[in-house]
């Protein structure tokens, strides 16, 4: 069993081969293959870390394109009849790790 960190959207992310995870919306269609910069590997025995990163990539496939639930953001200013009500749904893509 071997784990890898990833960085995608600006953010890193544990994965190993064959889960499943959500990270920041990267353009592709599902099925299409990316791949990501390999930031550190470690299997039973070694621990390889990159400075900035490994020569590796990391591969993974599309599972699917979405968006997050609704996050309601409210300002409110006193005595002045001030409210703003506003929504936001984050973007994102579900990608399962091949190697």
């Amino acid at each position: 069993m071997s784990i890898v960190v990833i960085k995608a959207g600006g953010k890193q992310h544990v994965v190993e081969s064959g889960k499943t995870i959500t990270i920041e919306k990267i353009s592709g269609q599902p099925g299409d293959r990316v791949s990501f910069d390999t930031l550190l590997h470690a299997d039973g025995d070694t621990v390889q870390i990159g400075m900035p990163a490994l020569d590796a990539k990391t591969t993974a496939t599309i599972a699917s394109q979405g968006r997050g639930d609704k996050v309601l953001v409210v300002k409110y200013k006193a005595k002045t009849r001030y409210r703003r009500r506003v929504g936001h749904r984050q973007p994102f893509t579900k990608i399962t790790v091949a190697s």
